[in-house]
């Protein structure tokens, strides 16, 4: 006579599905999740900005390190941010101060 199998246990029917939803469940976090293949990306886009950020500060950086160098050391530097920043003229001279070019200036009043 044969003999009598008990009936398989829930895992023993159900470990296939169970894998593959575990599997895809995985599958998912790698891709979505907080340390995913996305946040990673979006990362590295922001660190690509940053160190762009960082060389455009570093030229702006070295740009007003020349000017505080040549402000220290060159009079005519000095002459040039007087006249033209602070409106300062030498004694005898005069400084005529002319309204914008309308055509730079924006619409026309009225438009």
């Amino acid at each position: 006579m044969g003999r009598i199998e008990p009936p398989p246990t829930f895992w023993r029917r159900h470990a296939r599905k169970i894998l593959v939803a575990a599997l895809f469940a995985l599958a998912v976090h790698d891709v979505l999740g907080p340390h995913g293949f996305l946040a990673m990306r979006r990362t590295q886009v922001e660190l690509e900005q940053v160190r762009a950020d960082v060389t455009r500060l570093n030229e702006e950086n070295s740009k007003l390190a020349d000017d505080v160098t040549a402000l220290k050391s060159d009079p005519k530097a000095i002459e040039r941010i007087a006249r033209e920043e602070m409106n300062l003229a030498r004694p005898g001279e005069m400084i005529f101060k002319l309204p914008p070019d309308a055509s730079t200036s924006g619409p026309a009043p009225g438009k």
